[in-house]
């Protein structure tokens, strides 16, 4: 199975990279978050991950893990296939979306194009419990050190650690400046 790929981009677009290795030239479709960090280099690292159909072989490429993470679970979810779920990495980051299940957030998921309300809501519904290990990944990356001291100290006061990190999360999002005190008292009024 593929794992990733490292290479000489010889044609990068929105849509996907021509990566040469050992002369061989593969196309990998991309998200456009991956886009962005690809669209200055000479040489790509990208984790892949394919799809194989009766009548088709794509690879997938990510710029990090937890796209990839994220993406293979959309995939999961019934009438997401590679292009819905490259969509929606495209138009939210693998914190947005992550943060958009977690949170039950239909309206956000609803912005995607392509993506409705009954979509929105069995994404929601198929992968809000499994979208845990992924948030794990990236509490280091979504939270300032603020909202973690935030997190800690409420998780002394006996509150949930997953629903006080979720509160966190969307009062940092609200107000990126606010003070250690501040973020507290407003969660607690929250929780």
């Amino acid at each position: 199975m593929f794992h990733h790929i490292k290479g000489k981009i010889t044609e990068v677009n929105p849509a996907y990279v021509i990566i040469e290795t050992a002369g061989i030239g593969y196309e990998v479709n991309i998200t456009l978050n991956t886009f962005s960090e690809l669209s200055k280099l000479k040489e790509a690292f990208l984790y892949l991950l394919p799809i194989f159909k009766e009548d088709s072989q794509t690879l997938f490429g990510f710029a990090d893990k937890r796209e990839r993470e994220i993406f293979s679970k959309l995939l999961s979810v019934s009438g997401v296939g590679g292009n819905t779920a490259r969509v929606i990495l495209s138009s939210l980051s693998a914190d947005e979306a992550i943060n958009a299940i977690a949170s039950e957030n239909v309206g956000l998921l609803k912005s995607v194009k392509g993506i409705g309300a009954k979509t929105a809501q069995r994404i929601i519904v198929d992968l809000k419990d499994k979208v845990g290990g992924v948030e794990a990944l990236g509490a280091e990356g979504g939270m300032s050190n603020i909202a973690s001291e935030a997190v800690a100290a409420l998780e002394v006061l006996g509150y949930n650690s997953r629903q006080t990190e979720k509160v966190i999360l969307n009062l940092q999002k609200e107000n990126p400046q606010q003070s250690l005190e501040s973020l507290i008292k407003q969660a607690l009024n929250k929780l």
